[in-house]
């Protein structure tokens, strides 16, 4: 005879057994010792980007045994730009294969709380990695070495978005070693097939200073803000078509001193410090790349800030406003600062749209 108590006890036991078993696995599946679940995103990051456990010293050594390169990413949710890389350039089969071909891409989330392990062996989480990375916008996508003399040197940055046909170009120049002979901005200024997209001259606008190029900063001077620009330049077009027409955006430029400059022009100017210089020369020691470039100075002329990339006439506004309002001393990432003035404004009960 079955003793009916003794397995109802049995069966009981069995269950929670195996209740703690289920348990057990579960935990383990989230545990470091299996591959990292992607951050959210509210864009689908591409299936063909690498999903591994963020450990940088891996990731390099897996693309230099491809013979390849690594291609980060940092994005965030709700980011405009980010989206438009990701439908647009993303959607193009000849950047796709391109990027495929020479990269290995690695997507992180600014705000991220993934653990990462850099380069040089320091364990952070993602946006520990994003503020020691000085990431301001996003996208911000690092192209780094993997191997070679360079290795784990980054040969290139795009802060921000660029264009598919600029972006390929770039994923050219990182691709063909080209950093090795010239700056990106030089690279990019010499391809004949990005000269059609737009204007063959410089636009030129009242509120810029005239020449002589006098930059230096004396007591009471406003902020500077320094335009550097690029012939057949879409996005430059642009910022001059839409972003300098909005009364937002001009409202802010009343409270600068601007400057303009052609990235490959060697027009004489005075820096903000007062030394004189080539303004050619001025742009390769900033460390300019891509075009258009907004570089910031306070009135010590010191570089606070910069905008280089793609920018809607929301973040162009704001980012003169981020520094003529000296929100720059106190908040550190312009990230932050974009999201609580939206935030602000929504609470007004006004409509924000980051890409009009």
């Amino acid at each position: 005879m079955i003793d009916i108590a003794m397995y109802r006890f049995t069966q009981s036991l069995l269950t929670h057994c195996l209740a703690a078993l289920v348990l057990l696995i579960a935990a383990m599946a989230g545990s470091p010792a299996r591959a990292q679940q992607p951050s959210p995103h509210a864009i689908d990051i591409p299936a063909w980007f690498t999903e591994g456990f963020l450990d940088f010293r891996e990731e390099a050594a897996s693309a230099a045994a491809q013979g390849k390169q690594m291609l980060v990413y940092v994005g965030q949710d709700g980011c405009p730009y980010c989206r438009e890389l990701m439908v647009n350039n993303f959607a193009r089969q000849d950047i796709v294969a391109k990027t495929r071909a020479n990269f290995v891409a690695i997507a992180l989330n600014i705000w991220g709380d993934r653990e990462t392990t850099w380069l040089d062996g320091r364990v952070m989480s993602e946006k520990q990695l994003a503020k020691m990375l000085k990431v301001q916008f996003t996208p911000t996508l690092l192209f780094i070495a993997a191997h070679g003399a360079g290795e784990g040197r980054i040969v290139a940055r795009l802060n921000g978005y660029q264009p598919p046909r600029r972006f390929s170009a770039v994923l050219d120049y990182v691709a063909g070693r080209h950093d090795a002979r010239l700056p990106l901005g030089d690279y990019l200024a010499s391809r004949a097939d990005l000269r059609d997209e737009a204007r063959a001259t410089l636009t030129d606008e009242a509120f810029f200073i005239k020449p002589p190029h006098d930059l230096t900063r004396r007591a009471g001077a406003r902020p500077l803000a320094v335009l550097f620009e690029t012939r057949h330049c879409q996005p430059c077009d642009e910022m001059h078509d839409l972003g300098f027409k909005r009364p937002e955006v001009l409202a802010q430029l009343k409270r600068f001193d601007v400057a303009r400059f052609a990235l490959t022009d060697a027009v004489s100017l005075t820096t903000p410090t007062g030394r004189r210089l080539a303004a050619n020369a001025w742009a390769r020691e900033l460390g300019v790349a891509t075009t258009p470039a907004l570089v910031f100075f306070d009135a010590a002329g010191a570089e606070v800030f910069r905008v280089d990339g793609y920018t809607r006439p929301f973040h162009l506004a704001g980012a003169f406003d981020y520094v003529a309002s000296g929100a720059y001393l106190r908040q550190p990432e312009f990230q932050r600062h974009i999201q609580t003035k939206a935030d602000a404004l929504r609470a007004k009960g006004q409509a924000v749209d980051l890409w009009r």
